[in-house]
């Protein structure tokens, strides 16, 4: 096999050497970090944390002045580290006197630890503080690991029904441990905006709240300093945070709060039902530039990552053709239509941002209006907007909705059909494939709420980090639906409420 059956680890490494023997843990083992390495001992702090959450023993964390640590000790260093691997790639070495983990960088010593984990029992999973850590015994053996791609996202839509700190925390948490280190964060909808914005208090005092057919007040946001929290949690994991901010449409949220951003002037109220809505951000009035600019310059205190996604899909043009502000712009601009007005709005956007020192993300929609090259296309409706924003010019993120929609039925897109996705198009060569930064898989929630989005993620997403983490050579399903098996008892000391792997399992 591919992987040796003792190894059941998800996403599959690039090697695997089983070696002789095993580590048996005892209560006198304990984490090291090499003095030369400190920068890795957050890190090595983190695996204790865990040991400590599972069995409740609390083991000694301590600097060693040398690069091979104490007998029967588990050792994190920079030393011998190969830096061919890259930031996020890493050795493990378990042997029976001990295990050392090698990484040029915290992100690759993190991603180790998540490996190492997955070599402990399941009970090193769980937060009952009641396993017994006395005699856990890991496989002797030596992983070289990096990532195919550096782009392994998922994208949680928190305004279709809204998901508490809580619960995005952790999804943090469940990312990383299978080497995710994107969260696309969807904070504005027609349904709802989530994010406060101190200059615009209506935003969420109005734009948050919905009344459902039922006539109850639905909603909720998430506060400037929890959005803080969540980036910091989510930094200490090695995950960046995506914030999502749509424009020109999917803006009713927003228009019910500032109604005279329309082409209309409304009145307007925040959506209660799903679809497209005509209502969109006017295009011709400077009011909303100001508006949007003003947003995303506090979206960009909070969120210090290098990309804002500006949405961009879905779109609808009928209120520009018969808005005079809109078709004055489109005259001004000297724009053939309305398409090359969402062009005109995208573009004047990236090059706020990109004065700002950030990079803009947009649904594939955003190629159809002329698009700057600093401009990154995520690609949804199929891999020929992949193609053609490559050859465009443009980096690329592929999530089609064939394979990475996971608000689809698994009846639609069961577990094979996921881990079957290869987010290379075959049509790129050389160079052209440096552009494809990788992908991510999407949770809408339309008629998902909190309470059931395990069990669409799971288990596809432990597929899905295998597509974007592994090298094709090192996948193969069947030998990925066996390891698959070890980890659902993982799964459920994590308190993941996994769903089924295709219609007929789920009978």
């Amino acid at each position: 096999s591919m992987i040796d059956g003792s190894i059941q680890v998800v996403p599959a490494p690039s090697r695997i050497r089983i070696q002789d023997g095993a580590f048996t843990f005892s209560p006198d083992s304990m984490v090291t970090v090499d003095r030369r390495s400190r920068e890795l001992r957050t890190v090595a702090a983190s695996l204790v944390d865990r040991i400590e959450m599972a069995s409740g023993v609390r083991m000694d964390l301590a600097e060693h002045p040398a690069a091979d640590g104490p007998a029967g000790s588990i050792l994190y260093t920079t030393d011998g580290s190969d830096s061919l691997l890259g930031p996020e790639g890493y050795v493990l070495d378990v042997r029976p006197a001990g295990i050392q983990l090698r990484a040029s960088h915290p992100a690759g010593a993190f991603y180790a630890t998540q490996t190492l984990r997955q070599l402990f029992p399941p009970e090193i999973d769980g937060s009952s503080a009641t396993a017994d850590p006395r005699g856990w015994v890991l496989p002797a053996v030596r992983i070289h690991d990096s990532p195919r791609f550096h782009w392994r996202g998922m994208l949680l839509d928190c305004c279709r029904h809204f998901m508490t700190v809580e619960f995005v925390k952790r999804y943090i948490d469940l990312l990383s441990y299978y080497k995710l280190n994107r969260f696309h964060w969807h904070l504005t909808e027609d349904q709802g905006w989530r994010i406060e914005i101190e200059k615009y208090p209506e935003l969420t005092q109005v734009g948050a709240w919905r009344m459902e057919p039922g006539g109850e007040r639905y909603g909720g946001y998430y506060t400037r300093s929890q959005i803080r929290d969540v980036v910091e949690y989510a930094l200490e994991r090695h995950v960046t945070v995506v914030p999502e901010i749509e424009m020109p449409g999917h803006a009713t949220a927003a228009l019910a709060a500032h109604p005279e951003l329309s082409c209309s002037g409304g009145p307007f109220s925040v959506a209660s039902g799903w679809g497209i809505f005509d209502d969109v951000f006017c295009a011709g009035k400077d009011a909303t530039f100001d508006f949007l600019q003003n947003v995303l310059t506090e979206v960009m205190e909070l969120f210090p990552g290098n990309y804002v996604h500006i949405g961009g899909d879905e779109c609808p043009k009928e209120r520009w053709r018969t808005c005079a502000d809109c078709q004055r712009r489109v005259a001004d601009e000297a724009l053939e239509d309305e398409a090359g007005l969402q062009g005109y709005f995208v573009r004047r956007i990236a090059a706020f941002l990109h004065d700002r020192g950030r990079r803009l993300i947009g649904w594939d929609e955003i190629l159809e209006g002329g698009l700057p090259p600093s401009a990154t296309v995520q690609s949804w409706r199929s891999m020929n907007g992949a193609v053609e924003a490559v050859t465009s010019g443009h980096d690329v993120i592929v999530s089609p909705i064939s394979h990475a929609y996971f608000d689809a039925d698994i009846a639609t897109t069961d577990l094979r059909k996921v881990y079957s996705f290869e987010p290379m198009p075959g049509e790129l060569a050389g160079s052209e494939r440096s552009r494809v930064l990788g992908g991510e898989c999407n949770m809408w929630t339309e008629r998902t709420p909190q309470e059931t989005v395990d069990r669409k993620m799971f288990p596809r997403l432990l597929a899905m980090s295998e597509c974007l983490w592994s090298q094709s050579e090192n996948k193969g399903f069947h030998d990925f639906h066996h390891r698959l098996q070890h980890h659902y008892q993982r799964l459920t000391e994590l308190g993941v409420d996994y769903g089924a792997e295709s219609a007929d399992s789920a009978v």
